[in-house]
């Protein structure tokens, strides 16, 4: 009877055993696994460019990032100083296309992807890139010159 219940539970640990295979990939519980990431999503550094005009660049690439929820815009624009093209990732917004033309800068026109600052923004537009939740968005309520403050 001993060696009957001792032959069950070494056939339920083989059976519960994970194997390999499936060990080798699952890494270490401690450590995200961060090698696949594209990298990491910013705006332009702000120049005088973006201060007094506007820049234009070409979405090159709509790519998927592992560990975000949200897709990438890979954006290539000219050098402002140097003769070569400088590449950018952004935050995708919903509505951009491979191919599209975006605009960065204080003048920049109010089109989905286009990046300008909140003083810029007409009132009653819809602002995204600062939600707290996926899917929330911000209303530009209203700008006081005064302080410098937009609501």
């Amino acid at each position: 009877m001993e060696t009957l219940t001792r032959f069950l539970l070494t056939v339920l640990k083989l059976i519960s055993a994970v194997i390999r295979a499936q060990r080798k990939g699952a890494g270490s519980i401690f450590k995200s696994h961060t090698h696949h990431r594209k990298g990491a999503a910013k705006l332009r550094a702000l120049d005088y460019g973006e201060r007094n005009g506007y820049l234009k660049g070409v979405v090159t690439e709509i790519v998927h990032d592992p560990g975000r929820g949200a897709p990438l815009a890979r954006v290539s624009f000219r050098h402002a100083f140097r003769y070569q093209k400088q590449k950018e990732l952004f935050v995708a917004a919903e509505g951009m296309y491979t191919g599209q033309f975006l605009y960065c800068g204080k003048k920049a026109s109010l089109m989905v992807g286009n990046v300008l600052p909140l003083g810029s923004v007409p009132e009653g537009a819809v602002i995204c890139k600062v939600e707290h939740k996926v899917g929330d968005y911000a209303i530009a309520i209203s700008h006081n010159p005064d302080n410098g403050t937009t609501r």
